[in-house]
């Protein structure tokens, strides 16, 4: 698959640039990251870490990367790679902030090779696990990195794109990342996201938060979709994996989780919300 390689990381200790070395990155300060066997580099020190672990657990990587990988959510993928090519410079470089196990970034990197184009793509993600799957399952695709968006290890103004999907934003972060015209690409769950499962694991749901109409400081709204289709898991097994890969799985309780074990098929709403912010 046709990539340009990533050049613009930055040390997380110092912020100064990276370059690659044999076997890994160096700063002119000397501070050296090495690469993991799988390809993946750890750009996350240890005193940026609120806990031993951060980030999803290897259990969740799985789950998310059999429901993803099964084509479940590839609608969604296919708008938010139409989102991030569209007026996409030939020289683009893109960040997938929160990438998970890659897929949405592998799936961007497919349409931007039958689009003709090759942009620099990072993706970054605070769990090791879901890097680690990353990198493992396309090393070719991007650079892939442990690290924080608190933190981003990018260089200032080198960014084009900026995709948050279902993640954490740090908008002032995204903001010092991204070139002047740059865009920032949100994807988050609408109202009736997952509904018929979420009526299954909760007692009751609670009322939609009205929709939040201001851009974020240091950007300008410049477009908003929504999405919504039907899918339908046709095993139990299915049905776990999506419950474990969302945070629904720790907000249920015990007797939620356990209607939810006992069904074999399930028809769900996903409905999701695009928002583009430009600087």
């Amino acid at each position: 698959m046709a990539t340009t390689a990533f050049t613009a990381l930055a040390c997380p200790l110092d912020g100064a640039p990276l370059a690659p070395v044999d076997g890994g990155w160096t700063c002119p300060a000397g501070h050296r990251y090495d690469r993991a066997a799988q390809g993946y580099v750890n750009l996350l020190p240890v005193q940026h870490k609120r806990s031993r672990d951060p980030g999803d657990s290897k259990e969740m990587v799985a789950a998310r990367r059999r429901f993803l990988e099964a084509g479940h959510y590839r609608p969604i993928a296919e708008l938010a790679a139409r989102a991030a090519l569209t007026e996409l410079p030939p020289d683009a470089a893109c960040l997938d902030a929160g990438c998970g196990e890659g897929y949405y970034l592998r799936q961007l990197a497919t349409a931007a090779e039958a689009a003709g184009k090759t942009p620099a793509l990072l993706g970054l993600d605070i769990s090791k696990w879901a890097v680690q799957a990353a990198a493992k399952a396309q090393r070719g695709t991007a650079t892939w990195v442990v690290g924080s968006n608190a933190n981003l290890p990018v260089l200032p103004a080198t960014l084009d794109r900026v995709l948050c999907l279902f993640g954490f934003p740090v908008y002032p972060e995204f903001a010092r990342v991204l070139k002047a015209g740059g865009q920032l690409i949100m994807i988050d769950a609408g109202p009736d996201h997952l509904r018929e499962l979420r009526e299954i694991i909760y007692p009751t749901l609670k009322t939609p938060a009205p929709p939040n109409d201001q851009a974020p400081p240091g950007f300008a709204l410049e477009q908003r979709e929504a999405l919504s289709c039907r899918i339908e898991l046709d095993s139990q097994e299915k049905i776990a994996d999506l419950l474990v890969m969302t945070p629904h799985f720790y907000r249920a309780s015990p007797a939620g989780r356990e209607r939810a074990a006992q069904l074999g098929r399930l028809e769900l709403t996903v409905d999701v919300r695009l928002q583009i912010f430009g600087t």
